[in-house]
């Protein structure tokens, strides 16, 4: 005989655990993200500071070991960024959040917001919401790099241009500083290019452009060698020679001290060669900013434990920022509006005349 009561309590049971397991994911997996809001940039008699921005990203790169001196040398592993940090530019640590992933840094250095949680949705890889981003304020945009990164800033922005190695070029095994060289080698070729195509030049030299860099050597090295090894730290070399190279390269092209650069990195790296967690190891991150409309070096007020004593920089002061941070900082130089979705608050401390 069938007992019914039994079957109808089993019913009901599933059809709970189901409801229960679905609300689960529709709260707490819910975007953040609000839409159907209208941009709104700075006023119009604000003169803008710049006439473009190069954001670049060395995906990875741990402040402490870029801003502290060689322990066999004593000099800096990246020279060129260190004169810009004492003499130039401006520079800090960015305080990145959980979790310290690739695709989350990159979309709060150029979004303005933190891990959006339905991602999940996606195996994390790309965002299911469509949200506003630098690339998408401005004009043009030209970025270079890693084919898991460039994309998810491209989608619905065909004024987005990306060049992008393919996914074989990972190579784990394998020394990975020749990413970053083949970023640098690329970016040169477009300026190449642009002698011969006036159409490409004329965009190159318009207001409001964009170029960002995505530096993945020092992740995959990390990864495969760790953050104390001799492969990290000449990798380190490697890519401050190489952004050398860039800013020799828009001065040549350009020549009219209008242009922005901002040097970051989305995570750092544990001495495991892992990333993720909310150690200091991952979550401290170097940004380094100079060229127009960002001030100079300035001397700390008073005394300062903020530095540590290995990177002797205690003669310059310090202001740290946020990860969002660079979304509103790098905005507001080429006289863009910031991301719609950012939460970050503009840094004034590293703008010039503030």
């Amino acid at each position: 005989m069938v007992n019914w009561k039994i079957i109808g309590i089993v019913l009901l049971g599933t059809v709970f655990h189901g409801v229960y397991l679905v609300s689960i994911f529709d709260i707490y997996f819910r975007s953040p993200l609000v839409h159907g809001m209208t941009p709104q940039g700075p006023p119009p008699q604000f003169s803008a500071p710049a006439k473009r921005l190069v954001l670049l990203s060395g995906d990875g790169l741990r402040a402490d070991k870029l801003f502290e001196l060689d322990y066999d040398t004593g000099k800096s592993r990246a020279p060129f960024l260190r004169r810009i940090v004492e003499k130039q530019g401006c520079w800090g640590v960015s305080h990145t959040r959980v979790p310290t992933e690739s695709r989350p840094g990159h979309v709060a250095m150029i979004a303005g917001f933190y891990e959006d949680p339905s991602a999940v949705t996606k195996g994390w890889k790309l965002n299911p919401v469509e949200f506003d981003s630098l690339f998408n304020e401005s004009i043009h945009t030209w970025s270079f790099g890693s084919p898991d990164i460039l994309p998810m800033f491209a989608v619905h922005a065909p004024h987005v241009d990306t060049e992008m190695y393919s996914e074989e070029h990972e190579d784990f095994g394998s020394d990975a500083s020749h990413l970053d060289s083949w970023v640098f080698e690329h970016v040169e070729a477009m300026f190449n290019r642009s002698h011969s195509n006036s159409t490409l030049r004329q965009m190159l030299e318009s207001d409001r452009v964009v170029f960002f860099l995505h530096l993945l050597g020092l992740d995959t090295n990390g990864h495969a060698y760790r953050p104390n090894s001799q492969v990290y730290y000449d990798n380190i070399r490697s890519v401050d020679a190489g952004v050398e190279r860039i800013v020799r390269l828009f001065e040549r092209e350009f020549g009219d001290n209008a242009t922005a650069f901002v040097f970051t990195s989305d995570h750092g790296m544990s001495l495991k060669g892992s990333h993720g967690d909310g150690s200091r190891e991952n979550t401290e991150t170097p940004v380094v900013a100079w060229g127009a409309g960002i001030r100079g070096p300035q001397q700390p007020h008073g005394a300062s434990s903020a530095n540590p004593a290995e990177w002797a920089l205690h003669h310059v002061q310090r202001p740290d920022v946020r990860p969002a941070a660079p979304a509103p900082l790098t905005a507001v130089f080429p006289r863009g509006p910031p991301p719609l979705n950012s939460v970050a608050v503009l840094p004034i401390e590293h703008l010039a005349g503030l």
